[in-house]
């Protein structure tokens, strides 16, 4: 029907498996089966040598992913992040009130710097449900806060699943017109989805309990020295590490506001045109302070989802070249409209997502297909080109995101696992398991309201 060789197919069918195994055997790291289906594939049915499959390993994106997430292991291996996280919510002092919208904003800020969500949440969770215990609040509204805020800011280009994101994007900028700096159209896909993701769990806060929460604690008071005991002072290997924390923002960001480019030398614009490099840099001079344990930090490095990133990219490349990926992109187009298309990528990412990695697998899974489905429904070559092209990488991005609160995900584990023993983990188990799963639907409506009527 949609002229599916058999090359095609057997990518397609390679990928399906895949998916089915990280659903359910995860330990097994979906991304080394995913090079091994690649030469199966690739070699069996495509044509290609096995140089030329593994040739697509994405070189860029592993070395970006690196040098940031090590950068962030040494920052917190040497208790850097743990001491700011407790001066954060010290802020609060003694209003109840105030430590919900403390702890969403410490989540937002921690993981748009550059731990990303995963880490952001490993930190945090342990803290924000002691303290959710202290002030009456539900484990499943602690989760609402710190998941949501997590996966909220997931998509900066400091932190992983944005630049996930951002090497999937420069990948097919040529295809999608784009000349302009990817960065820049990164932060546009990260404010999407700062908005669509606080809206939706902002929404379930307030209307699963958290407006009777703050009904109950309105006029309360507590011990801050109690609640968070204040910190020793920054040491000098942990001011190192916060300036050098400091200067990576400031040195990928520079560049790109009004006026500034012009400042830089040639050589130094191409040096900070790169996050990975930029990070590499000034872990190097980290090194040589000797802030860290390097060894223990290299331990923190996520190298799980280094690996599954990069293994399924391998086999996404076989699809590209085998024409899977066109023939996923003809399914997909066959029962989508220029407006409706971003239900289904809402919908179809969160399902998978929902018993799979998001990053790991759904966005190098779907996001290559941006290209193929503007082309299909006629939106490339138009005035709003690069808007649509950002709408379903938001929709993409934000479907398989606003899952993540189940109890199958990492996060949601993640805060089941540090609930106070007071909780009922089997009644918490559920309650979240119902909200990430329904999230399918909810992130499917979202992403159509906001991107295929609004346009934001």
């Amino acid at each position: 029907m949609f002229g599916i060789s058999i090359g095609a197919l057997m990518s397609l069918v390679a990928l399906g498996i895949v998916i089915v195994i990280s659903c359910v055997k995860e330990e097994m790291n979906p991304g080394l089966l995913g090079i091994f289906f690649a030469i199966v594939v690739g070699t069996g049915f495509g044509g290609m040598t096995g140089a030329a499959v593994l040739n697509g390993w994405p070189v860029q994106l592993f070395m970006i992913l690196l040098g940031v997430t090590f950068m962030f292991a040494m920052a917190q291996q040497n208790g850097t992040m743990t001491k700011f996280t407790a001066h954060a919510v010290r802020l609060a002092k003694g209003n109840t009130i105030l430590i919900p919208v403390i702890i969403f904003l410490l989540v937002t800020f921690i993981t748009t710097i550059g731990p990303g969500n995963i880490a952001s949440t490993a930190l945090m969770a342990p803290v924000a449900m002691a303290i959710a215990t202290r002030i009456g609040m539900s484990a499943f509204l602690m989760t609402l806060i710190v998941v949501g805020a997590a996966n909220g800011a997931a998509f900066s280009p400091f932190a992983p699943t944005g630049i996930i994101s951002m090497g999937l994007v420069q990948k097919m900028a040529a295809g999608l017109g784009i000349t302009q700096s990817v960065i820049s159209l990164e932060w546009k896909i990260h404010l999407n989805s700062e908005v669509v993701q606080t809206i939706v769990n902002a929404t379930g806060f307030f209307t699963l309990g958290g407006m009777a929460w703050i009904r109950k604690q309105r006029g309360e008071a507590l011990d801050i020295d109690e609640l968070a005991p204040k910190p020793e002072p920054y040491d000098t290997k942990q001011i190192i590490t916060l300036a050098a924390i400091a200067a990576l923002i400031l040195l990928v960001i520079a560049p790109m506001l009004p006026g500034m480019k012009g400042l830089f030398p040639k050589w130094a614009l191409q040096m900070l045109a790169n996050v990975g490099t930029v990070a590499f840099l000034l872990s190097g001079l980290m090194l040589f302070c000797n802030v860290a344990d390097v060894k223990e930090s290299i331990k923190r490095v996520p190298w799980n989802v280094i690996i599954l990133v990069c293994g399924v990219t391998v086999l996404i490349e076989v699809m590209e070249k085998t024409g899977g990926l066109k023939a996923l992109v003809s399914l997909i187009a066959a029962i989508s409209s220029p407006t409706t298309v971003h239900f289904w990528l809402g919908l179809f990412t969160g399902v998978i997502s929902a018993y799979s990695s998001s990053s790991g697998v759904v966005m190098p899974m779907f996001l290559p297909l941006v290209p193929g489905l503007m082309k299909e429904l006629s939106l490339m070559g138009t005035p709003e080109q690069m808007q649509h092209a950002i709408d379903m990488i938001s929709s993409i991005n934000i479907g398989a995101h606003l899952v993540d609160s189940s109890p199958l995900s990492t996060l949601g584990a993640l805060c089941i696992a540090c609930a106070g023993e007071h909780e009922d983990k089997n009644k918490l188990f559920r309650n979240l398991l119902l909200w990430g799963l329904s999230m399918s639907i909810v992130g499917a409506i979202a992403c159509y309201l906001a991107f295929g009527l609004l346009h934001l």
